[in-house]
């Protein structure tokens, strides 16, 4: 992945680490109201004397009161890091929905191998799909270690023999294999599976 995404990544990791889940805002600006059990009434009695001294929040996920405390600077300094911490969020849901990202997901594994079924797509849509694999080749593979490309059809294709190392000269010359392909070539009942298996079959490959 691109440098600048891991970052924001590994920001939005760290906002547990820096206390802006509700329970860790609420531990820091006030105390939890608390309940006792009362032998002589037989259940849990709630203290009072902080009724209408403090402003109060009841959680709705478990009922919990919290006494809030906090001076209003402390209020808006964390205002600002959730603030900050949903656009993280944003930025990284556009780079997640962008580009390449956006029809194939994010590659995450080492050693892939793309299998093309182009199917019986009419010559513009073949175009665009070999677009779109262009892309994702020039954005993400270029960012992985070992790929391989199989195009399904009766006669099996494939790019090389086995998963190669990625590197400017082997992601430029799957792009160019792949801008060389006919636009329809004889297809069986089994060419999909057929081409499955044979990505399977190499044993470096994990997706």
């Amino acid at each position: 992945q691109p440098l600048i995404s891991s970052t924001k990544w590994l920001q939005l990791h760290g906002l547990k680490r820096n206390k802006l889940s509700l329970s860790q805002i609420l531990s820091q600006i006030g105390f939890r109201h608390r309940k006792d059990y009362v032998t002589t009434l037989g259940k849990l009695v709630a203290s009072r004397y902080a009724d209408g001294l403090f402003p109060q929040y009841k959680r709705a996920q478990d009922g919990s009161v919290y006494n809030l405390t906090a001076k209003k600077e402390l209020i808006l300094h964390f205002v600002d890091c959730l603030m900050g911490a949903i656009e993280l969020y944003k930025q990284r849901m556009d780079w997640l929905t962008s580009e390449s990202r956006q029809i194939f997901g994010v590659i995450q594994e080492q050693c892939i191998v793309i299998v093309l079924d182009f199917g019986t797509v009419a010559p513009t849509e073949f175009d665009l799909c070999r677009d779109a694999l262009a892309m994702v080749l020039l954005e993400q593979v270029t960012q992985i270690a070992k790929f391989n490309l199989i195009r399904a059809a009766q006669d099996l294709m494939k790019w090389q023999q086995k998963s190669t190392a990625v590197s400017e000269h082997t992601v430029k010359s799957a792009v160019t294999w792949l801008w060389k392909l006919d636009h329809m070539t004889a297809a069986s009942h089994t060419s999909s599976v057929e081409a499955l298996l044979e990505a399977m079959s190499d044993e470096a490959v994990s997706s």
